[in-house]
C-alpha cells in the first residue's frame, strides 16, 4: 500500500518513499519536562503514535525516537519558582508525562534519549559549525550565523524581516545579525553547566535535537514531526545547524507537523479557564485516556482543533457503543483481519477521521451480524482496525464498568445493591426495586435488566 504525506517543506502530499525500505526512521520533538504536559502537548505523542503503528504494519523496520529535554531556562526558572532541585523536578515531571501519556493509549517511542545525556554530541556539532564557518563565539556564547546559509527559512517561508522578527526575543549586542541563533550559553555557578571548549556553559534549545536525531538515527533520516508551533524557529535552526555541520548529508528527508489547539473555542490560557493539562482531566475524567485519545483523532491532525469537555463526554458515549457490541460478541473469536479500508485511510497522509468512520461501518457490521461466522469477522475487522488507531483495544467490560471516583460506590457496593434489588423483584418489592434502581442511576450506573435479572451493568 502507497503511504503519502503532507511534507512541510515541499508544501504537498507526496508519496513516501524510505532511504531504506527495511528500516524506517522518524524523530519526534519530545517535552520539556518542567510542568504537567496539557492537552497541546498530547496531540502530537497521540499523532505521531499513529504513524509508529502505521509504519510498524508498512515496514519490517522501524525507529521511533522522541526525546526528553531536561535542561532549558524554562526548567531552571520554575525550579526556583518552586525551591527545587532541577533534578528532582525534571524527574518527577518525566515520570508524570509517561503516565499520562500511557493513559491515553501512547506506546513508548523504541529510544528515548534525554538532552543532558547527550552533551558531548552537542560540543562536537558546534566545534564542527565553527571549524566550517557558521558559528562564531563572542561575550562567551556561540552563535549560528545565519547569512552564512543562503537557503536558511526554506521551511518556514519566512521572510527576512519575519526572521528577524522572530530572533528580537534574544536580540542581544554580541550578536553579528540579529537572526542569529544561540547554541551554547556560560551558565553561572548556580546553574546546570558543563566543561566546554568556550567555557562552562549549557546547550542553546536547538542544538539538543538535532544531537540526538543524528546520534540515533543517522545524519540523514526519513521523517521529522512535532507541532507546528516549532516549524520556527526550531525546525528551521535543527536544519539550518545539522545541515552545515555535516554539508555531506541531508538531515531529516520529511517535515510533518500537527495543527495548533485551542480550547472550548479560544486559545487556551490559564485566565480563561480553559488550560487543561491531562494529569488534570484524567482527574475529573478517571480512567477515560482512551475518549481523550479520540477526541484528538477526530480531527485530521494538519487542522486545527478546538478541545472541548463536552467533546469527551460525546467520545465517552461513541466508545461505549463500541465496548457494548464486543462485550455482547465476547463469546465470539474475532475472525483475522487486516482491515484494508483502515489502511487505506492512515496511508492518505494519517486520515484520522476517515479510518474512525470505517471503525463506525464495522461497528454497524457486528451489530447486524446474524451467524458466528458474520459476527466473527466483523469483530476482527473492528479490533484489527481500531489495533491501528489505538482504540478499542480494552477489555469491554473493565471498559464499561470504567474507573470509580473516589466518591462513588465501588464495584463491590454496587454488586450488593445489584443483588438487593434481584431478590425485591423475586419477592415483587417492586418499590425497593425501582428505588434502588434510581439511586444507582443518580450514581451514574446503568443497569441492563433481562427476564432472568440484572447482572450486566456499566458507568454512564
Amino acid at each position: 500500500m502507497t503511504l503519502r504525506i503532507h511534507d512541510t517543506l515541499r508544501r504537498k502530499k507526496v508519496v513516501f518513499e524510505p532511504l531504506d525500505p527495511d528500516h524506517v526512521r522518524f524523530y519526534v520533538c519530545g517535552p520539556t519536562v518542567y510542568d504537567f504536559a496539557h492537552i497541546g502537548n498530547a496531540r502530537p505523542v497521540v499523532v505521531f503514535d499513529v504513524l509508529a503503528r502505521l509504519l510498524r504494519h508498512l515496514y519490517p523496520r522501524v525507529t521511533y525516537v522522541r526525546n526528553i529535554t531536561d535542561v532549558e531556562d524554562k526548567i531552571n526558572d520554575r525550579a526556583k519558582q518552586l525551591g527545587e532541585d532541577i533534578r528532582s523536578l525534571t524527574e518527577r515531571t518525566a515520570r508524570q508525562f509517561h503516565e499520562d501519556m500511557a493513559a491515553l493509549g501512547a506506546l513508548p517511542p523504541d529510544i528515548e534519549p534525554r538532552a543532558t545525556e547527550h552533551i558531548t554530541e552537542m560540543i562536537a556539532i558546534i566545534s564542527a559549525l565553527i571549524a566550517n564557518g557558521h558559528a562564531y563565539e563572542a561575550d562567551g556564547h556561540v552563535l549560528f550565523d545565519v547569512p552564512s546559509m543562503p537557503d536558511y527559512g526554506r521551511l518556514s517561508g519566512h521572510s527576512r524581516e519575519e526572521l528577524v522578527a522572530g530572533a528580537r526575543v534574544e536580540v542581544a549586542p554580541y550578536k553579528q545579525d540579529p537572526a542569529d541563533f544561540v547554541l551554547w550559553k556560560p551558565s553561572t555557578p548556580d546553574l546546570p553547566g558543563w566543561e566546554s571548549p568556550w567555557g562552562r556553559g549549557r546547550p542553546g534549545w536547538h542544538i539538543e535535537c538535532s544531537a540526538m536525531s543524528i546520534k540515533y538515527l543517522g545524519r540523514t533520516f526519513d521523517i521529522h514531526g512535532g507541532g507546528q508551533d516549532l516549524i520556527f524557529p526550531h525546525h528551521e535552526n535543527e536544519i539550518a545547524q545539522s545541515r552545515c555541520a555535516h554539508p555531506d548529508a541531508g538531515f531529516a528527508k520529511y517535515w510533518m507537523h500537527n495543527g495548533y489547539l485551542m480550547a472550548e473555542g479560544e486559545k487556551m490560557s490559564k485566565s480563561l479557564g480553559n488550560f487543561y493539562t491531562v494529569h488534570e482531566l484524567l482527574e475529573e475524567f478517571p480512567g477515560r485516556g482512551e475518549a481523550i485519545r479520540l477526541v484528538l483523532l477526530q480531527t485530521h491532525y494538519r487542522q486545527p482543533l478546538d478541545f472541548t469537555k463536552d467533546g469527551i463526554v460525546q467520545a465517552k458515549a461513541t466508545l461505549d457503543r463500541f465496548y457494548l457490541a464486543l462485550r455482547e460478541a465476547a463469546g465470539i473469536a474475532a475472525a483475522a483481519f487486516e482491515a484494508p479500508d483502515v489502511m487505506a485511510a492512515l496511508s492518505d497522509d494519517l486520515n484520522t477521521p476517515l479510518a474512525i468512520s470505517h471503525l463506525h461501518e464495522a461497528l454497524g457490521a457486528l451489530n447486524k451480524a446474524a451467524t458466528d461466522k458474520e459476527k466473527a469477522a466483523a469483530k476482527g475487522r473492528l479490533l484489527a482496525g481500531g489495533a491501528l488507531l489505538g482504540l478499542v483495544q480494552q477489555d469491554p467490560e473493565a471498559w464499561l464498568r470504567g474507573a470509580a471516583e473516589a466518591s462513588d460506590t465501588g464495584d463491590a457496593g454496587i454488586e450488593s445493591l445489584i443483588a438487593q434489588r434481584n431478590e425485591a423483584r423475586k419477592s415483587k418489592d417492586f418499590e425497593t426495586a425501582d428505588r434502588i434502581r434510581d439511586d444507582l442511576s443518580k450514581a451514574g450506573i446503568v443497569l441492563e435488566d433481562k427476564p432472568d435479572g440484572t447482572t450486566v451493568w456499566r458507568r454512564a
